[in-house]
């Protein structure tokens, strides 16, 4: 593989450069493209297989449309990084996903070509749908395309969407890329044959020209055109069945082979003459052109640093969610009636080997957080123990059901809350700081934060065997952080770590506490000695621990989430019952998202490290 060869693809500094291009031209740039997405994600980690796929479709789309008066709205956007070396921003893509470097998703501040942020699924439909209103309302014609995954389609969000969509008149257009599922069976060569008909330059302009004909024929030419219609509709649904994008309103193109280029331009420029609704079935393949990655799409789809000749992974080390995953095997095996849920993230929440293992227990119900309680909750009023894995931020979207569907009815659902914290080069849509906020205000709601892997497994054993209600477990990503050799557990709500008599004492949770423990040796090497209170369940906090900390002159929470509504905050208000006397501060998220970077550079960068920590308490 050549990695060094980008002529074409070096020269496009905008979409004006790639319209400049011959059709036959472009499949050459789309192989050096792959070349860099390969080169690119192997030295910084990012979403591959997702990128590779869509290809093809991103160069037809820009040299279709004429973005960005033409709005693009990409959803999740995971899949954008063709779309940014296309706008500009070929030059900098090096830089994705690095601090201070370019975003792996798309971000409104970064290029007019972003139209709309994204992070998270099926929000496109519903974004492009105000684009595209607010721009009927203002007199612009310009078209807006929403782009989504079939994987994205099983989120609710998608189909409210839809179903507001259809109303439209014009210049609105949704592709959907079809990388996994089946959803619509008219896959043959009539199907083919019928579909280069209908986006044929000649078929659409004879179709438009006979309707303006007919339709200025007195009395008879309007009731012909609908009996047309009607008819042509009629022999459809027999050949096509019927698909329930047009239920919804949209004119359908499909299925489109996503990696013929020609194909794909003509059903693009055939899509911005109809004047209702489009939507465009393409089917790709994930991991397009990366043997590794086309083999198996699920590792590749996120993934670190891996050599490209091997397609192996550049290190890989036991991590929260494996541990997670083995301890819920274990407690399955003793209990019939624990069930695993998830999100369309089994692999990511350390799921597969729950979901072989005991299949009738295991859930994966797509892309639908809110769907993924209420289903839980439904399992438990039934006496069934439901745990749902789920990441931090996906968590956030289920917020009504955790409230309504879990906690008001007193439900046991157990929540296994992956990538907790700070999660780095993802940024500001997928940090894990929220999650404790959501909770915290939720009542009858308990909350364990581990930091180690034996403490995850008590939590884990102790959330679904011993608690009753709404119960979180939450968790960071990655492996297992330092452990001074002397450390021993007190319990499970708390444990107490160095000397008792200091002065000062610093209180934390989840992996920070590992943070605080070489802070402590730190300030023991300059004369400053501290005490460590270790919180574990974090709601409700253990009132020994709260009455522990009130002996202490100084108390320093240290929280890796947001400080409103953050534990630290619940942990002065129970010290001032106690009429707590001396000094207290709290070092956490203030009022902010955290941008793209490695996690330990952000930790850095808000003093909640153990370098951090030492500044602040030295002084």
């Amino acid at each position: 593989m050549d990695n060094n060869n980008f002529e074409m693809l070096s020269k496009i500094k905008s979409p004006e450069d790639l319209k400049m291009l011959k059709p036959e031209q472009l499949p050459t740039l789309c192989e050096e493209i792959r070349r860099k997405l390969i080169l690119t994600v192997s030295e910084n980690g990012g979403h591959l297989a997702p990128n590779l796929g869509v290809v093809e479709l991103t160069v037809a789309m820009h040299y279709v449309f004429d973005c960005p008066r033409d709005s693009i709205v990409w959803d999740v956007g995971h899949q954008c990084y063709t779309h940014k070396m296309l706008t500009g921003r070929y030059d900098k893509i090096d830089t994705i996903r690095r601090t201070g470097g370019l975003s792996g998703f798309p971000r409104r501040y970064e290029s007019p070509y972003d139209v709309f942020g994204a992070g998270h699924s099926s929000t496109s439909i519903s974004a492009a749908l105000g684009i595209a209103k607010a721009k009927q309302l203002s007199g612009d014609n310009s078209h807006t395309i929403a782009f989504i995954g079939d994987g994205s389609f099983t989120g609710g969000l998608a189909f409210e969407g839809m179903n507001n969509a259809g109303r439209l008149k014009r210049n609105f257009i949704v592709i959907l890329n079809d990388n996994k599922m089946s959803i619509s069976k008219n896959v043959g060569a009539l199907s083919r044959h019928l579909t280069r008909i209908r986006v044929s330059p000649w078929y659409l302009n004879a179709k438009m020209d006979l309707e303006r004909f007919l339709t200025k024929i007195p009395l008879v030419g309007r009731p012909f055109v609908i009996f047309l219609t009607n008819f042509k509709n009629g022999f459809k649904k027999k050949i096509y069945k019927t698909n329930m994008f047009e239920n919804f309103g949209f004119h359908y193109y499909g299925p489109v082979d996503g990696h013929n280029l020609d194909s794909l331009i003509t059903v693009l420029q055939a899509a911005k003459k109809v004047n209702r609704p489009v939507i465009i079935h393409a089917v790709t393949v994930k991991g397009k052109g990366y043997q590794f990655a086309e083999d198996d799409p699920k590792s590749f789809h996120g993934i670190g640093r891996f050599d490209i000749d091997t397609g192996e992974p550049l290190s890989h080390s036991d991590s929260y969610s494996d541990c997670f995953g083995d301890c819920l095997c274990g407690l399955a095996q003793q209990d019939s009636k624990i069930c695993a849920i998830t999100a369309a993230m089994t692999t990511g929440t350390g799921l597969s080997d729950f979901s072989s293992r005991f299949k009738d227990r295991f859930f994966d119900v797509g892309i639908a957080e809110e769907h993924a309680v209420t289903f839980g909750c439904g399992l438990a009023s039934q006496g069934m123990t439901p745990v749902f894995a789920v990441y931090s931020s996906f968590l956030q979207r289920a917020y009504d059901q955790l409230v309504h569907d879990a906690a008001a009815q007193k439900l046991h659902l157990v929540l296994g809350v992956d990538r907790a914290g700070i999660v780095g080069e993802d940024g500001e849509t997928h940090q894990g700081v929220f999650d404790v906020s959501i909770l915290n205000t939720i009542p009858s709601t308990t909350i364990y934060s581990p930091c180690y892997f034996d403490d995850l497994r008590a939590c884990i054993n102790q959330a679904v065997n011993k608690e009753k209600g709404l119960t979180a477990v939450r968790y960071p990503r990655g492996s297992e952080p330092f452990r001074p050799d002397d450390f021993t557990h007190n319990g499970i709500n708390f444990s107490v770590y160095g000397n008792p008599n200091a002065s000062r004492l610093i209180v934390t949770y989840g992996r920070l506490f590992a943070q605080a423990c070489k802070a402590k040796e730190m300030l023991s090497s300059v004369g400053k000695e501290v005490c460590i209170l270790k919180l574990c369940r974090i709601k409700p906090i253990d009132p020994e621990a709260i009455r522990f900390a009130s002996c202490f002159r100084r108390v320093h929470f240290f929280e890796e989430g947001m400080r409103s509504g953050g534990v630290g905050d619940t942990f002065e208000s129970e010290l001032v019952k106690l009429r707590f006397e001396g000094s207290y501060a709290i070092t956490a998220i203030e009022d902010m998202f955290i941008p793209h970077s490695k996690d330990t550079e952000a930790l850095h960068a808000l003093k909640l490290d153990a370098e951090g920590m030492f500044d602040i308490l030295r002084k």
